[in-house]
């Protein structure tokens, strides 16, 4: 069985900063795929594209990234492994083995309305609880070497998804579970950072943060945990299915100079 992620090792000096990607992927399992509609599973909707591309640059500054391999529609690795809701504004909430896509369409051949227990047990085991382990051991080995660590979780969204949000995205959107999830000094120099560029810029809405950032965010242990959403079209075309060089390297460079300054915060912390 393939693995559900892969590390992307630092190819010089490592920093105490790890990259996370849980929704880049798109690969389906051999004894899943042909319970999808085949149509929909060819590209499938909801996926964060290209995002581990966007960030590839990321290694040759010292940090560590690990991102999916398999579709959120197989497991959500941003979601509670109890399913657990993670907003009630009435916003379309997908779990953690949705049935549907954002738009509220069936993604299986029978339109099930659920996955039956036994198979989301499966599923934890085999897709999601790998990836977290591999994630939790990343983030203590790398507290262990530098006294703190810092996680960047990285997402993008299309930039009109009325379903969850009536209007059009902000291009970026820090979350940081409403400040629990970071220090002050470290929440300041992202959201400064990426201020400072010419991106419309939104702190904890209409995303505060997933399970994630929620979950390894514990300032109080030196550990901390930042999320960064950002709208599809400001590194892809406008139809939203290809990658744009031009776009994409206007937004690495506010990434480049974000996640520098982020290094240099957490190192002191």
């Amino acid at each position: 069985m393939t693995a559900s992620f892969q590390v992307v090792s630092p190819a010089q000096g490592k920093v105490p900063l790890i990259l996370s990607v849980p929704h880049c992927g798109t690969a389906f399992p051999d004894e899943l795929k042909s319970e999808y509609k085949q149509e929909l599973i060819q590209s499938p909707d909801d996926t964060d594209w290209f995002v581990h591309r966007l960030y590839d640059f990321a290694p040759a500054m010292g940090i560590t990234i690990i991102h999916a391999v398999y579709s959120r529609w197989v497991i959500d690795l941003n979601r509670d492994p109890q399913s657990k809701p993670l907003y009630s504004d009435g916003r379309i909430i997908t779990g953690l083995c949705p049935t549907t896509n954002f738009f509220g369409e069936a993604i299986y051949n029978d339109a099930r309305e659920a996955v039956e227990q036994q198979e989301v047990n499966r599923r934890v085991k085999a897709y999601y609880e790998p990836y977290h382990q591999k994630l939790e051991s990343l983030l203590q080995q790398t507290e262990n070497e530098f006294g703190s660590v810092l996680l960047w979780d990285c997402h993008s969204i299309r930039q009109y998804v009325p379903t969850i949000h009536k209007e059009k995205f902000p291009d970026l959107i820090l979350g940081d579970a409403d400040e629990t999830s970071a220090s002050p000094e470290l929440i300041e120099a992202a959201f400064s950072n990426l201020k400072s560029s010419s991106y419309s810029v939104q702190h904890n809405y209409p995303f505060k943060g997933g399970y994630i950032t929620r979950h390894y965010g514990k300032p109080s242990e030196n550990r901390y945990a930042l999320q960064l959403e950002m709208s599809k079209v400001k590194y892809m075309d406008d139809s939203e299915t290809k990658y744009d060089e031009v776009r994409a390297e206007k937004m690495r460079d506010v990434l480049k100079r974000t996640l520098s300054a982020l290094i240099e915060k957490v190192v002191r912390v």
